[in-house]
């Protein structure tokens, strides 16, 4: 992929932005230029959210969320990009009060999925952002497809543990798809609490980014549009973190 002069600027203006004021909404057409790839691979890229498995690791005994999981470690100087060996996704209890503590054993993301031109093109250009902005090359990537389920009995719950961070250097929520749903507004928070922004990230290729370090976020519930029983909304979380030399 050739970088243009627009996405230049685009990587430029994401590394500024994670060190103040921490965070930055990108709109679809700047996301997919970053991406660099087709209608068709975007089509085919969302469609892998049809093929999640339900969350069994759920402490509030929700069902509203389906998943997957896998990682991969990039080299910004090299270039080299590799999916990492399958293993389970664990979190502290101080990150995660809700789901952490334990070892949670999810299903890997398809092949289909981690080939996707989406993420090849995508993973990179975020990558070489998060090196200007930070100065690592290398980096670790996991990466967090969710479907969360609305019900007319049961809202679903995009950010079930409430205001947190991640535990990693970099987050970013890219918007895959909304289907009859209401809510879902994402907040960025400073650690001490002031709100730095709010947005309903509504259109395919939308994309939060925000360091991990520095601010907290939140999303709010999801129930069915007026008119519909159920819904759901899919996002694709990114987790950034610097690896020591």
């Amino acid at each position: 992929m050739t970088t243009s002069t627009t996405d230049n600027a685009t990587i430029s203006s994401i590394a500024a932005a994670m060190a103040q004021p921490g965070y930055l909404h990108l709109t679809a057409t700047q996301t997919e230029s970053l991406a660099d790839a087709s209608a068709d691979d975007w089509s085919s890229f969302a469609a892998e959210w049809n093929h999640l498995v339900a969350d069994r690791y759920m402490a509030d005994g929700g069902t509203y969320r389906l998943r997957r999981y896998s990682s991969f470690t990039l080299d910004t100087t090299t270039g080299e990009f590799l999916q990492q060996p399958h293993s389970p996704y664990l979190q502290s209890m101080t990150v995660n009060h809700l789901n952490g503590g334990i070892e949670r054993h999810f299903e890997p993301c398809t092949a289909a999925f981690c080939r996707n031109p989406v993420l090849r093109g995508l993973l990179p250009a975020l990558g070489r952002a998060f090196t200007q902005a930070q100065g690592s090359h290398r980096w670790n990537i996991k990466l967090h497809p969710y479907r969360i389920l609305a019900t007319s009995k049961s809202a679903g719950q995009p950010a079930p543990e409430g205001r947190h961070r991640d535990g990693v250097t970099y987050i970013t929520t890219l918007m895959i798809s909304r289907c009859q749903i209401t809510g879902g507004r994402s907040t960025v928070y400073t650690n001490t609490g002031s709100e730095l922004t709010a947005t309903t990230l509504l259109q395919r290729g939308e994309l939060l980014l925000a360091d991990d370090n520095t601010t907290l976020h939140s999303v709010t519930p999801i129930l069915p549009a007026e008119g519909f029983d159920h819904g759901h909304r899919d996002v694709l979380v990114i987790a950034f973190t610097a690896e020591t030399p």
